[in-house]
């Protein structure tokens, strides 16, 4: 079981970078919620997230969560800021980080700026050694992603846009993928619908429940199991 620390940088009191009508906060937030929808994809991956809301875990809260876990790569994303005219991605990993660091941060760059930056134009800022708290306390391997800057309006433009923040997602998921040689969950392919001779369907009920918790619970172990549930409410 491989144990992935994704933290959403920032949180509640603390906004982070602002500019453009954006706040950090809420597009790191929804950056991580994406990564780990997506590596629900995966076998054998345990994700364990700083904060799934608008909340602020300290610094060293979000450190010593991924240290007790165990993790075995930490992920935090960040969106930058600075004068009106730099824009473009960089990564960042601790001072001395090990070749194992290295290694991940070369594999997250690179695929990250593959997939969300390089066809959009947005320029290689490049790799970058730093003494961040986040990549300097964790005991495991660390990497701390800045994705363009809310002070600049074409980076900002392309921040606000839900589908590109999705490309960047999209190219962490890919990287964490190739660097700890995640594989695909093989779930059986959904069984087609075949209606009677009247032209309607037979349905099968597995269940009724008073909260909506529950309903949809099972329908998520369902959904695990190749079938495609609905939840209502009558």
């Amino acid at each position: 079981m491989v144990k992935i620390f994704i933290d959403a940088g920032h949180g509640g009191k603390d906004s982070g970078a602002v500019g453009n009508g954006l706040q950090e906060k809420n597009l790191t937030l929804d950056i991580c919620k994406r990564i780990a929808a997506g590596l629900k994809a995966y076998e054998n991956v345990t994700v364990i997230m700083s904060r799934t809301d608008d909340s602020y875990p300290s610094l060293s809260d979000r450190t010593k969560a991924a240290n007790n876990a165990n993790a075995d790569v930490l992920l935090s994303v960040h969106i930058n800021s600075g004068a009106a005219t730099a824009r473009g991605f960089e990564s960042h990993i601790y001072t001395t980080a090990d070749a194992g660091t290295k290694a991940y941060q070369n594999v997250m760059h690179q695929e990250i700026y593959n997939e969300a930056y390089k066809a959009a134009g947005e320029p290689d800022r490049g790799k970058k050694q730093s003494n961040f708290h986040m990549v300097r306390e964790s005991k495991m391997k660390a990497i701390l992603t800045e994705n363009l800057f809310v002070s600049n309006a074409a980076d900002a433009k392309n921040l606000a846009d839900a589908d590109f923040r999705q490309k960047i997602a999209q190219g962490h998921i890919n990287g964490l993928e190739k660097f700890l040689g995640l594989k695909k969950s093989a779930q059986p392919p959904p069984a087609a619908e075949k209606p009677a001779a009247d032209g309607k369907l037979w349905k099968v009920q597995v269940g009724a429940f008073e909260d909506e918790k529950s309903a949809r619970d099972l329908a998520a172990d369902l959904t695990k199991q190749g079938y495609r549930p609905f939840v209502y409410k009558e």
